[in-house]
């Protein structure tokens, strides 16, 4: 039982290398998985998940599944479908259809397969998926014409792509014991209704406050796992489509407050495909069986080279985007976590049935996956530079407040070379700005409506400048996850030395304070308004940071530095700034009167 919690453990903690790998050289975190899965299971022979776990094997990978299905349906909203274009819909409809058939024909003619396991693997593999999705976008910075339809595919495709391998797996289930049509049709009813009603039933609850917050997130787990449970125990096998019914009903409930939900099942999720991708790709036989390695090869060749670029062509044809957007769109289309982790529990089912071909779809799906994450991932950002469609690195920055001080400072990194937008919900400072020539929105940065409409392409710091303590804050907070803690800052609002305790804010609301930790919004207007002013100056060899100082004085306040590769240095009360010869240095000096003399 030691050596049994010790490799537990460290199948956990070697999870989180590899989410951490990924992170840092900005790939998808299934590819150092998987290889972790490889090299444990088949290569080094450490770890067998099947003398692991034994029969608990099987429910271990079902209920991580449902989990797993549960979260990617829950973020389907029904109300974006009209809007995220024609392009999309194509991709999601009839571009899936279209995807499945010419899989499962490429699996059985490549692969040998049955066209029952034909077909599922190509129910399996037309999916990609936000969770391999997102951390390539991350990387390649398409335009947002692009982002977006990348992105919506992977959120919208996901839970119909589940859904509909999981009704092909019913019908093999239903052909191979012999059932009739009824019986696979009570199949698909039975999960529905299940679905529809334990979300209802869980919607009431929640609705009416009965559930109190701590407990919401365990009373979901808990509805899920139940659900997924006792609709397999009325109908064989409905379990999977009942919990992706679930998360689409609840998702799109109105009245239902499922942010914090959301967030818990996606921590959830990070940690069930960690564990259960390692697992999965550990029990891959090694040396593969004959013929699967050049027949998966082959297959991905096909998807690569012909399957995605026809169905991509087909299902944008007549949108809004280029060619060159829609050739980029053609080519990146990686298979995650539906594909990899449905496989191997729907290879476990069919095994038991004796179905000819079914011990070959496991290693087919992890070829394909292993083969489009690594391509795509060393080729996408190339392509689309090549294309002109690439964004530039995210330099921009999103400033929260358009009175005159976040106007100057505005100016003056536009100025520098930086995009810069102005958020802010006081229309008179918003139509100042806007007659000065600067990009703006109107609204708070941190609203839903914000978050369809405002552009964040190329936005990467957030400067949080407005008047109003809490809406910085509110901001700030927002926005910490999707720029990252040490990209977001806050203009003090009170000096902090005065401020008392009680009034302060906690450390999770906090940001570093920009400029300086004694400059606060009130004494950064006043002085623009003395006659201070916003400077930039490239230093060199001969006028170097000293002389700098020397000529406007010790009062000058730094705010910005520009390294010579055009990298934005923030000065704020955690970074201290040392600018260097070759700089461009944003400062803010004093008046002609204030200044030493010459």
């Amino acid at each position: 039982m030691a050596d049994l919690g010790m490799l537990l453990a460290c199948m956990l903690g070697i999870g989180f290398l590899a989410q951490w790998m990924a992170w840092r050289v900005r790939l998808p975190a299934i590819l150092f998985l998987l290889l972790a899965g490889i090299l444990l299971g088949p290569i080094g022979g450490v770890l067998d998940p099947d003398r692991l776990l034994g029969p608990l094997l099987f429910p271990v990978v079902s209920l991580a599944v449902a989990l797993i299905l549960f979260e990617g349906s829950l973020t389907l909203r029904f109300h974006e479908l009209p809007d995220i274009g024609r392009a999309v819909r194509g991709l999601v409809t009839y571009g899936a259809v279209i995807a499945v058939l010419l899989l499962g024909v490429a699996a059985h003619y490549l692969a040998g397969l049955s066209w029952e396991v034909s077909l599922l693997f190509g129910a399996l593999t037309c999916v990609t998926g936000p969770t391999v999705i997102a951390p390539m976008l991350r990387t390649v910075r398409p335009n947002a014409r692009v982002a977006n339809t990348l992105r919506w595919e992977g959120i919208v495709i996901d839970p119909l792509g589940a859904l509909f391998a999981v009704l092909v797996y019913e019908a093999i289930v239903s052909h191979q014991q012999g059932h009739a049509v009824s019986v696979f049709l009570a199949v698909v009813v039975c999960g529905t209704l299940i679905g529809l009603f334990t979300a209802w039933l869980l919607a009431f609850f929640l609705r009416r406050q009965m559930i109190p917050e701590y407990l919401q997130n365990y009373a979901t787990l808990v509805a899920v796992l139940l659900a997924f449970s006792l609709s397999n125990a009325a109908t064989h096998e409905s379990g999977l489509l009942a919990v992706t019914v679930m998360g689409i009903a609840l998702g799109n409930m109105r009245g239902v407050h499922i942010d914090d939900i959301l967030d818990f099942k996606e921590n959830l999720t990070t940690l069930l495909v960690s564990s259960l991708f390692i697992l999965l790709a550990a029990r891959l036989s090694w040396p593969l069986p004959d013929g699967v390695l050049w027949s998966g090869l082959a297959i991905f060749v096909v998807a690569q080279l012909v399957v995605r670029p026809l169905t991509a062509a087909i299902a944008t044809l007549g949108s809004a985007l280029s060619w060159r957007e829609r050739t980029l769109i053609a080519w990146v289309a990686p298979r995650g976590i539906v594909a990899a982790a449905v496989s191997a529990l729907f290879a476990l089912k069919l095994e038991t049935l004796g179905l000819p071909g079914a011990h070959h779809l496991v290693p087919l799906v992890f070829i394909l996956i292993i083969g489009t994450v690594v391509l795509q991932s060393a080729t996408a950002r190339p392509l689309a530079r090549w294309l002109k469609v690439a964004e530039p690195d995210p330099t921009g920055v999103l400033v929260y407040g358009a009175d005159n001080a976040a106007r100057q400072v505005a100016r003056a990194l536009i100025d520098a070379g930086f995009r810069v937008v102005l958020a802010d919900e006081q229309w008179q400072d918003i139509g100042v700005a806007r007659m000065e020539g600067l990009p703006t929105f109107y609204g708070h940065p941190a609203t839903a409506y914000a978050e369809r409409h405002l552009d964040l392409t190329g936005m990467g710091r957030l400067l949080a400048m407005s008047a109003n303590r809490e809406r910085n804050a509110l901001a700030c907070v927002y926005y910490r996850q999707e720029f990252g803690r040490g990209r977001v800052y806050r203009l003090l609002n009170e000096d902090t030395h005065d401020a008392h305790a009680r009034t302060q804010w906690g450390g999770h609301l906090l940001a570093p304070a920009l400029f300086a930790e004694d400059m606060t919004h009130e004494r950064l207007s006043e002085r623009l308004a003395d006659g201070w002013t916003i400077k930039s100056t490239r230093l060199t060899a001969t006028f170097d940071w000293p002389h700098f100082i020397e000529q406007y004085g010790s009062t000058t306040v730094l705010l910005f530095g520009v390294e010579e590769k055009g990298s934005l240095r923030v000065a704020s009360e955690k970074r201290e700034l040392e600018p260097r010869p070759g700089w461009l240095v944003i400062a803010l000096v004093p008046p002609e009167q204030l200044r030493p003399p010459a």
